[in-house]
């Protein structure tokens, strides 16, 4: 019984992983350009001394959902989206490159231009520094120009340029903090050819109704598992019993 116990036992384990990874999903379905995690099962063979005749259930995440999340009107003149497939460049907390199509930019108090969670926009050399200005724009191509204080509206310097990059999409991978990176651990070139649009925001591409449902199917799959554990010890308490009256 209890090789039983242990399969349903590792089955539960990774339902609630699983559980997790689609709880995270949907706690960022209003966050803008956030791609949800895929999850699978499989089954995987207990290996041991004998044929190996039982199997145990391993939940993982074999990649990400790179499908593009609808594009919503903000009118905001820092809210951009890539127009089709592409990247933000951006630092991330360990100050290496990486990626996403977040684009609700803001100003921070240093004058560094940062997405809505504070990682800064990276440009031509380095992470976009934003000197005081009255007006800020930014181009289709990403190049960004400013009205400098006390200066006509006629008067606009151009500043720097985001860095869009577009690599193969089978090469990159997505971390824990939700960025993309390329799996090699180079940094993707820039590519002009991208385009943006001035205020949209692209969506989280979360599918909440999909994520409800599942989060059902999970909920009920560890039901099963619990009772399949309780069997098992029901029925491994009963043999010790009938080993007693023997």
């Amino acid at each position: 019984m209890d090789r039983m116990l242990y399969v349903v036992m590792s089955g539960a384990k990774e339902t609630l992983l699983a559980q997790a990874s689609n709880s995270h999903n949907l706690a960022n379905a209003n966050t803008p350009g956030f791609l949800a995690d895929l999850q699978t099962f499989r089954s995987m063979p207990v290996h041991g001394d004998g044929h190996p005749t039982r199997v145990y259930s391993m939940s993982e995440r074999p990649a990400a959902e790179l499908t593009h999340g609808a594009a919503v009107a903000t009118g905001r003149a820092l809210d951009v989206a890539v127009d089709g497939d592409g990247w933000f460049a951006v630092q991330a907390r360990d100050g290496n490159e990486a990626y996403t199509r977040r684009g609700d930019l803001r100003v921070d108090t240093n004058g560094l231009l940062t997405t809505g969670n504070g990682l800064p926009v990276i440009g031509n050399n380095g992470p976009i520094a934003i000197p005081p200005a009255e007006k800020m724009e930014i181009a289709a191509d990403g190049t960004i120009s400013i009205r400098p204080i006390g200066q006509s509206a006629t008067e606009l310097a151009v500043i720097d340029r985001i860095k869009l990059v577009n690599p193969p999409l089978d090469g990159l991978s997505k971390g824990q903090d939700s960025l993309m990176r390329l799996k090699d651990g180079a940094e993707a070139p820039a590519d002009a050819d991208i385009q943006l649009a001035t205020g949209l925001l692209e969506s989280s591409n979360v599918n909440i109704v999909d994520a409800m449902v599942q989060m059902i199917g999970l909920s009920r799959r560890f039901e099963l598992q619990v009772k399949m554990m309780k069997e098992a010890d029901e029925a491994e308490q009963a043999l010790a019993s009938i080993m007693r009256m023997g």
